[in-house]
């Protein structure tokens, strides 16, 4: 009997997606599939590779209602967000990239020497493994597939198994679109199995998002064969509000940064630091914002704020209010307001804290939740010293109406990636 992976909507606990795990037959087949298709690919024209990523953009467009409601109930987002992912991220994204792609594929001219002719070129590495999470799962694979296609380069999809027809509509848009077979396929296997399918010769690049643990997993993997790996991994990622703030549309984004998709963003925020001139507005203007939120069925469309993605993931960001609060925290939101908070589902009430501090998980450790504390603060100094207490470095905001003192502490954060006001 096949071994099923199945998938646990959130929304009522239901089994909404059963499919076999693939077979070590399926999987040896698959790799040789992309292995035989990927120098006829790479001899084919960049122009043409082009026209076939567009046109799985055409597909995805058209068929962007089911595509959305399948999401939702796969991983609880609210139906009135989901589609953006298609008709925003994922479309804007990818055309960036087709549009990009002549010059950043071009050969590089060297410096020139007599009775030479000296360049470099950019060549596909050969098969790309692109292992993607659930929680932006069209968006965050669009950035690796895309680009991995245009260079030549054949592709295998591992989807979460939370959000597994999200591979399947790849493949299905890139079919459509004229694909070659082989070129890109998805596969529906375990965690072992993956280790697997990495430790094969006939894939040649990583690409990963997700978990620290499962980052190095897969660099662990990945480090038997000396293949290249590229991985967007965990984040604790800060704001600093400063006194300067244009506070009211600091207010409404950084507690849309912390709230949306129920706090369940690689980039969203999960600590904030307030000076202490405008502290007390915005506690309360976030607090008054957040309690507007509707919790509920993500299918509904008033509802924006839908289920945690499972109840364990609820359980773990609900411990860490818990353990704040028994160190001193206090929580500014009543879950009662929420009628559909449950503690035995994975529907959980936004909650903001305040008097904590660096000792207390809810400010140190991933939350990934619709939780977040508030910390205030006496300077930039305080500020910019609080942001690097972390053991992250994903990406930080900072929320000020002046450019130049933003640039100063933007070089100061040790972070990967930072933003003025957004």
């Amino acid at each position: 009997m096949l071994d099923i992976q199945r998938t646990i909507s959130p929304i009522d606990g239901s089994v909404y997606v059963e499919r076999p795990l693939a077979t070590p037959t399926e999987i040896e087949q698959h790799l040789q599939r992309a292995k035989n298709a990927q120098s006829t690919w790479q001899a084919t024209s960049l122009e043409k590779r082009a026209e076939i990523c567009d046109g799985m953009v055409q597909y995805m467009l058209a068929h962007v209602d089911d595509i959305a409601e399948e999401l939702t109930w796969q991983m609880g987002r609210p139906i009135r967000y989901t589609p953006f992912e298609i008709t925003g991220g994922l479309q804007e994204r990818a055309r960036h990239m087709i549009a990009i792609a002549e010059k950043s594929l071009a050969d590089i001219a060297t410096e020139p020497k007599d009775g030479f002719i000296r360049f470099i070129r950019r060549e596909p590495l050969g098969t790309v493994l692109i292992l993607a999470p659930w929680n932006y799962p069209y968006l965050t694979a669009v950035n690796t597939i895309v680009p991995a296609l245009l260079a030549g380069n054949t592709v295998i999809i591992k989807h979460s198994d939370q959000t597994p027809l999200v591979a399947e509509r790849y493949v299905e848009a890139f079919r459509e679109a004229g694909i070659p077979d082989g070129v890109i396929q998805y596969l529906h296997t375990t965690h072992a199995d993956v280790a697997k399918v990495i430790d094969d010769e006939r894939i040649d690049f990583v690409a990963f998002t997700g978990s620290v643990a499962g980052g190095h997993a897969v660099q662990m993997a990945a480090s038997k064969r000396f293949i290249g790996t590229g991985m967007e991994l965990g984040g604790k990622d800060p704001a600093y509000v400063r006194a300067d703030v244009s506070l009211q549309h600091a207010i409404e984004n950084v507690v849309d940064g912390a709230f949306f998709n129920s706090g369940q963003s690689c980039c969203g925020i999960e600590r904030i630091y307030v000076h202490v001139d405008v502290y007390d507005d915005f506690v309360d203007g976030a607090v008054a914002l957040a309690k507007q939120y509707m919790l509920g069925n993500p299918l509904e469309p008033n509802t924006t704020l839908g289920p945690m993605v499972r109840k364990r993931a609820a359980d773990f960001a609900r411990q860490q209010v818990q353990d704040a609060i028994g160190q001193g925290a206090r929580a500014l939101i009543d879950p009662n307001l929420f009628p559909a908070d449950d503690a035995n589902s994975p529907y959980m009430a936004p909650q903001i804290l305040v008097d904590v501090h660096h000792e207390m998980r809810v400010m140190t450790e991933e939350s990934f939740a619709p939780i977040v504390g508030i910390m205030k603060v006496q300077d930039d100094e305080e500020a910019i010293r609080l942001m690097n207490d972390s053991r992250f470095g994903l990406t930080a905001s900072i929320w000020t109406q002046d450019v130049d003192a933003a640039l100063d502490i933007g070089n100061r954060v040790q972070t990967g990636t930072w933003v003025m006001n957004r």
